[in-house]
């Protein structure tokens, strides 16, 4: 098991050599001289020169890349074009606050749709049953920035029930939570609910049956952790668009996290705190699926036993 960890984690460096690489020569042929933006638009050209000399922007950008690289592997992330601080210190101060939003909202969104897929699998062509898989439908269909706006107009300006934006206190996290997860309560409701039916008639269902189980016992103990194989894939796969959807829901909900970090990052054409956000979000991505890998042997024997020969 360690082992297959290990291999894991090594994997990661390749991806993350490849990421930084693109996302660094795609900042060096964009409009904008990140000199002239950190000194202003009335500073002269003399003075702008300089700057790009102590910087190092005139310099070959394969150069450049290799140095900021070197900096990476000693822990500096560099400083920020435009507050002037270490890359690092921006990113602890605001990563707190995107965790938080991600965190829940996968919680919630676990917790809300493998009991609408348990229960949909269970009355089956129901009224429940079609009234779930509306709302999936919908969930799945209706953008993400379009469902903040629709809550802020509903529950912050006519209501007046929820803060619109802000991260003070649990208020401030209902809609942006609610936002995030919507899309993921959908797909994995759908998901638990294909699941449910493959197994819920098979063979070892039905043996449990006989000896006497009740029809929770049966469901909660023999079909829901052999329908969640299919159901982890996909929260994994939920749980990385919900880490990246955090760049749409910060924004709406001026909420102080990475994803608005980087947007304000690109903006300016800060490069070390853009390429410091993206960093971050492509670890969290291969962190998740490595987790998610874990949970599968977690929840079946014979895929914890072929990690153990790995």
């Amino acid at each position: 098991m360690w082992k297959y960890v290990l291999k894991r984690l090594v994997a990661m460096i390749p991806v993350l050599i490849c990421v930084t690489f693109l996302v660094f020569m795609i900042f060096q042929y964009a409009e904008g001289d990140p000199a002239r933006m950190i000194l202003g638009f009335d500073a002269t050209e003399e003075a702008v020169a300089e700057l790009r000399e102590e910087m190092g922007l005139n310099d070959p950008k394969i150069v450049q890349y290799g140095r900021y690289m070197w900096n990476l592997l000693h822990g500096d992330f560099g400083t920020s074009y435009s507050t002037r601080m270490p890359v690092v210190t921006e990113l602890a101060s605001r990563f707190p606050n995107t965790l938080k939003l991600a965190a829940v909202s996968i919680v919630v969104a676990m917790a809300v749709s493998i009991s609408l897929g348990v229960l949909a699998a269970i009355k089956q062509n129901s009224i429940f049953d079609m009234f779930s898989m509306v709302l999936a439908l919908l969930g799945i269909s209706l953008p993400t920035f379009w469902i903040g706006l629709i809550c802020i107009i509903i529950f912050s300006v006519h209501l007046d029930w929820l803060p619109s934006g802000g991260s003070e206190g649990l208020r401030s996290m209902v809609l942006p939570v609610i936002t995030l997860s919507m899309n993921s309560v959908a797909a994995i409701t759908r998901t638990t609910r294909s699941s449910m039916l493959d197994v819920i008639h098979s063979d070892y269902n039905r043996t449990a049956k006989s000896k006497g189980l009740s029809k929770s016992e049966v469901i909660w103990r023999h079909t829901l952790p052999n329908a969640l194989i299919p159901t982890l894939t996909v929260a994994g796969i939920q749980t990385c668009f919900m880490v990246s959807g955090t760049i749409m829901v910060e924004n709406v909900f001026a909420w102080p996290g990475i994803g608005r970090l980087l947007v304000s990052a690109t903006q300016n054409r800060d490069v070390p705190l853009a390429l410091g956000c993206i960093i971050l979000f492509s670890v969290s991505f291969s962190l998740i699926n490595l987790v998610v890998d874990l949970l599968y042997a977690a929840v079946d024997p014979r895929i914890r036993a072929s990690y153990k020969n790995k």
